[in-house]
């Protein structure tokens, strides 16, 4: 597969797994060894955990848009960085309800193999952009000056 055709694949997988909620259709392009991993998850997640948190996500964000705002390929690694938009409608990772429009930054690397299947993806979610939109405190937040 073409280092253009796994940065569609990926696209697609996040499109047809976030976006739309398509999860029996994104789960065929991961491989058997598939494992998700993230900074709001305290362990790897298989195809069935990885699903089972889209739905979680999907369900309090129902206006859920992950846009993809960059993605690079080199050799069967290939890096996102992603927006994640939506209003959080219930409870979510211990975060409360809010009305604000969230715009979460992450970035994901993505392991593909040979065949163009995904085994890995490691995501980060800019929890500090959270807390600040949130209007949460952090001890981050008090070293650092207003800008």
């Amino acid at each position: 597969m073409s280092a253009d055709g796994r940065k569609k694949r990926v696209c697609n997988h996040i499109d047809l797994s976030w976006n739309k909620g398509r999860l029996a259709l994104s789960e065929q392009m991961q491989s058997k060894y598939f494992a998700y991993k993230g900074s709001f998850i305290s362990q790897p997640l298989n195809s069935a955990g990885f699903a089972e948190l889209v739905r979680s996500v999907r369900a309090a964000m129902p206006d859920l848009e992950v846009v993809v705002d960059e993605c690079i390929c080199e050799g069967h690694k290939v890096v996102t960085s992603s927006t994640v938009m939506g209003t959080l409608a219930t409870p979510l990772f211990g975060y409360s309800v809010t009305d604000k429009i969230l715009a979460i930054a992450a970035m994901s690397v993505w392991t593909l193999n040979p065949a163009g299947d995904i085994e890995e993806v490691n995501t980060l979610i800019d929890l500090e952009g959270v807390h600040q939109q949130l209007g949460i405190e952090t001890p981050l937040s008090t070293l650092l000056s207003p800008t």
